[in-house]
């Protein structure tokens, strides 16, 4: 622990925005780990009651199932039994409107994750350049001689390129893994959707030949 300390001052001030682009980095995986789990989000009692219902008299239960459910599959399932009575394309602009909204949620903090991904290289070249031009300042004011404030500068400019792509290069991995993730999660949710609609569609015109 303490060579990491010293690692990190030898790096200079650039490692302190490079040390909060990993806690928010971390912070926001962990959070996704958590929030993006297939169980969490495609609810298993609310995929088996969206999937039972046969009879117009199944809607009132699903609502109530999904009411104990909360999350974005439970949302979406719910505004389709919300507007069952509605035409379908009514159903379907409802829909719409909440897909959008569940799908900013799944997808929330990955725009960040993202960013950090881009800027720790960036801060870490900086870093480098920072580095660089200490050596030149050491050159300039007393020449080549002193090889351990050279080193002292090259350490800087090295410390914070490793740091950068240390932080960068799983960012870049976390990110691509998690949109996939919440892709996958959508078509999904979109699939029950669909089918539920169409099982919707069909009761209420058994319903108006009645």
């Amino acid at each position: 622990m303490q060579h990491v300390w010293e690692y990190f001052n030898k790096g200079g001030i650039i490692m302190y925005p490079l040390l909060l682009c990993s806690i928010i980095g971390i912070t926001i995986v962990i959070e996704k780990l958590y929030t993006l789990r297939r169980k969490r989000i495609i609810v298993p009692a609310v995929v088996k009651v969206a999937q039972g219902i046969n009879h117009p008299d199944d809607i009132k239960t699903a609502t109530y199932i999904c009411s104990q459910s909360p999350g974005p599959f439970s949302a979406i399932i719910n505004i389709t039994l919300q507007h069952h009575q509605e035409d379908k394309e009514a159903i379907k602009e409802a829909l719409n409107d909440q897909g959008r909204q569940e799908v900013h949620r799944l997808e929330k903090g990955l725009v960040i994750l993202e960013t950090i991904a881009g800027i720790a290289p960036l801060l870490g070249l900086l870093g480098t350049v920072l580095g660089i031009l200490r050596v030149f300042n050491i050159i300039s004011a007393m020449g080549i001689g002193q090889a351990e404030a050279l080193a002292g500068g090259i350490s800087e400019a090295l410390i914070t390129t490793i740091a950068g792509l240390f932080i960068g290069i799983p960012a870049v991995v976390a990110y691509n893994y998690f949109t996939q993730k919440a892709e996958s999660l959508v078509l999904e949710i979109e699939r029950h959707s669909n089918a539920l609609l169409s099982k919707i569609t069909r009761l209420s015109q058994q319903q108006n030949q009645e």
